[in-house]
């Protein structure tokens, strides 16, 4: 029996779950549409969802034992009072994930009574976005960064993503060059000014690396954050990435490839609720990283905006795109919210001092 929405049926997909530790055939099984990446479904005992069942995608994800043992061992440490773990369930040997039917499987426990946010105009939630993502980073802190894979390796490095859009101009249709030039100006402009970040002072940790908005999960009945999702971005990074992509989804309501630019807003509202979410778990900080925020606000926006340009440059052959000029919209979008955070650079300094004393000093 085909499965709605799935390159599987029913049958195949029992077939895999039967690997694991659970009595398959008393499930029931369906697709999830959310995320871009892995092949996901959910899997229910008398409509009483249980597991989050999942194909991980090895193309993006070229190590997935490297992946695996990322996960694993972060979802260890990931449990406290105010932050609900996510367990991976194991087959019978022991293992957390299988290579069947051409793919590398997984299983994980479902958080009853859960939900995710697109985009929030809600200081509650803004809060506990920006708490949850703080007891994320507390509860990780004293995990070594060796012994964690680069699961995509120099994912949000600023001289990797410059030599890639430099590769892209060199080989970019003139066309393209014709109609991104203004693009193209203003990424050259930014990638000078966003050196001021001394990353060599900054402590490496073990990050989330997409800390969009609805990467978080909430409770329903609450609207408390649990806990942070879509982990197989975990690895080695500093920890403006997180704050920078939080910030970016929270304070802004606007679509990544809004045409629009007029919607798209930098909430203070919002950015100083988050920012008093974080300081009720952010002892962990160092005044280094504090100092880093404002200029992260304005790198993860762009350093997104700058990777579908250079998409864009190449052809589209990275982003799924709907129409042609698609990731140029992303690229304009993202660049326009990173203009506002510049603007509001003295405000979110500002705010950041008044939730961190040490920025005080």
């Amino acid at each position: 029996m085909e499965l709605e929405n799935s390159n599987y049926t029913l049958e195949e997909l029992h077939i895999v779950l039967g690997y694991f530790s659970i009595d398959a055939a008393s499930f029931h099984v369906k697709t999830l549409t959310a995320g871009y990446i892995n092949d996901t479904f959910l899997v229910s005992k008398t409509d009483r969802p249980l597991y989050i069942f999942q194909r991980i995608n090895h193309t993006v994800f070229a190590d997935i034992d490297g992946l695996m043992q990322n996960v694993s061992s972060a979802l260890k440490v990931l449990n406290a009072r105010d932050y609900t773990q996510i367990k991976l369930v194991s087959t019978p040997s022991g293992q957390y994930h299988i290579k069947v039917m051409n793919g590398y499987w997984r299983l994980m426990t479902f958080i009853p009574n859960s939900t995710t946010f697109n985009t929030t105009t809600k200081a509650t939630i803004a809060f506990e976005a920006g708490r949850i993502v703080g007891k994320f980073h507390d509860l990780l802190q004293h995990e070594k960064p060796s012994a964690y894979a680069d699961t995509i390796p120099r994912f949000h490095d600023l001289s990797y993503r410059s030599a890639a859009f430099n590769s892209a101009l060199e080989n970019a249709h003139s066309s393209k060059l014709e109609i991104a030039q203004e693009d193209i100006s203003y990424a050259r402009t930014t990638l000078q000014k966003l050196k001021a970040i001394e990353v060599d002072k900054l402590k490496v940790r073990i990050c989330h690396n997409d800390t969009k908005l609805n990467n978080i999960l909430f409770s329903k009945k609450t609207n408390k954050a649990l806990s942070l999702i879509d982990l197989d971005t975990i690895m080695k990074g500093y920890f403006f990435y997180d704050f920078g992509d939080a910030v970016r989804t929270i304070v802004n309501t606007a679509p990544e490839d809004e045409q629009d630019h007029s919607k798209i807003t930098f909430c203070l509202d919002l950015f100083e609720a988050f920012v008093k979410g974080l300081s009720d778990n952010s002892s962990f900080l160092t005044k280094e990283e504090l100092k880093s925020l404002p200029l992260g606000v304005v790198f993860m926006p762009f350093i997104h905006g700058l990777r579908a340009l250079t998409d864009y440059l190449n052809n589209n052959k990275y982003y799924k795109v709907s129409y042609e000029n698609q990731n140029l919209d992303r690229c304009r979008s993202l660049f326009s919210f990173s203009e506002k955070a510049w603007g509001n650079q003295k405000e979110i300094q500002r705010i950041l001092a008044s939730h961190f004393p040490a920025l005080q000093a």
